[in-house]
């Protein structure tokens, strides 16, 4: 394995914390070692090179669990994740991309828009919902392809992957068979909507009012209160959460195909190849060092060996395609972006809206920063996306870099 001068690891809790990133930010640190010191923790805790600080245990962070699962540390948004494809276009003019990303902006609800229509059932999870999920049922079908708001978007991309060129072409210059002109990419980050925020929310409360049943010493302000996986309440959680990965995986590919259809009808001839379509918050189990848990990655991507993975920068910045390592210090994971370095608040209070559009706009980059309450998404409220992709250096290998060339924020 790569020796990485980033790692450094904290060994003062009842389990030793392993971080990507030299100097995580204190609040996120603290959190870790509240993981570090739950009774069920397995081997170490594992913090990604873009971690900060959420709701009971760090974004970019891994927790290994035995025995339990613990709905607070996969969190509300169950599987906000990305989707990404490669298409044949090796080119779009400034003309051509504003007219599709307003054609994107009319098919694709944004914020807490919805479609005004229920769309065909056909799109949803073909496995069955539980009671939270059914009773959601019928607003998840107006959900379902909407992007939502936050740090969710849809891109535009430019990448320095290699484009196989015809074979006439191929002829004429003695054989080559790749130019220097990289394809455009398109990318969606989404994730369940309301639904998963009702799951996750239901199942927190259900694991806060079992204490006394599961015998928890866990304190509360820990937030991270769990269900023992021979319970019921743990199956029935990890039916719904499940359900809720389906439902996030389905709207990213709806959303992705109406974007292909827009392209398609602007440029006759393109094509698409295989999509890449994965998660960063969820648990499953998994065998690491030996034994069976149940891994909860919240806000982290899983790693395999030689798993295609996405890793996006923030509004304006590049974006990677990767290829996992399998570093089992990670449990496998790697980072799901950039991470914040700025609460939203303190972007829109501190950073200069005129000083975040001239950064894109110098960079030909069609976005969708504002107006003052736009900061909160703007590139200068993240970690440097380079610093986070050199400090994974050995979790993920870079397959494709993507230039950021317009893009749809919710």
């Amino acid at each position: 394995m790569l020796y990485n001068k980033s790692m450094k690891y904290f060994r003062e809790e009842k389990i030793p914390i392993a971080s990507w990133g030299d100097n995580p930010e204190e609040g996120a640190l603290n959190q870790a070692r509240n993981l570090a010191n739950l009774p069920f923790a397995f081997h170490h805790i594992a913090l990604m090179p873009d971690v900060h600080e959420g709701y009971g245990m760090p974004i970019g962070g891994v927790l290994a669990a035995e025995g339990v699962v613990v709905p607070n540390a996969v969190g509300v948004d169950i599987g906000c994740g990305m989707v990404a494809v490669k298409t044949s276009l090796t080119d779009i003019d400034t003309p051509n991309l504003k007219k599709v990303l307003g054609s994107i902006r009319e098919a694709i609800p944004v914020g807490f828009s919805h479609h005004k229509e229920r769309q065909d059932e056909g799109f949803m999870p073909k496995i069955q919902p539980g009671k939270v999920a059914i009773r959601e049922y019928k607003s998840a079908l107006q959900q379902i392809g909407t992007l939502g708001g936050g740090n969710h978007f849809i891109e535009i991309q430019k990448g320095d992957d290699p484009r196989i060129i015809s074979k006439r072409l191929r002829n004429a210059t003695d054989g080559q068979e790749r130019g220097t002109s990289g394809h455009i990419w398109l990318m969606v980050h989404s994730g369940s909507r309301n639904i998963g925020y009702r799951v996750a929310n239901y199942y927190n409360g259900v694991a806060k009012r079992s204490k006394e049943k599961f015998g928890s010493t866990i304190p509360d302000k820990w937030d991270l209160d769990f269900l023992p996986l021979n319970s019921q309440e743990a199956n029935d959680y990890l039916a719904e959460m499940n359900f809720c990965l389906e439902f996030a995986k389905a709207s990213r590919y709806h959303m992705l195909k109406n974007v292909c259809r827009i392209l398609k009808k602007e440029f006759k001839d393109i094509s698409f190849e295989e999509e890449i379509n994965i998660h960063h918050n969820y648990a499953a189990l998994e065998k690491h060092y030996g034994k069976e848990v149940m891994v909860h990655r919240k806000g982290a991507t899983s790693a395999r060996k030689g798993q295609l993975g996405i890793v996006p920068g923030s509004q304006g910045t590049r974006s990677y395609i990767v290829k996992g390592l399998g570093n089992p210090e990670s449990f496998e994971s790697c980072a799901h972006g950039a991470g914040r370095k700025m609460s939203r608040g303190r972007a829109c209070r501190e950073l200069d809206l005129r000083e975040e559009q001239r950064k894109l706009d110098e960079k030909g980059i069609l976005h969708g920063i504002r107006s003052i309450r736009d900061l909160d998404e703007a590139s200068s409220a993240y970690k440097d996306i380079d610093e986070v992709m050199e400090a994974q250096k050995d979790l993920v290998e870079i397959i494709t870099t993507l230039e950021p060339m317009a893009v749809v924020k919710g």
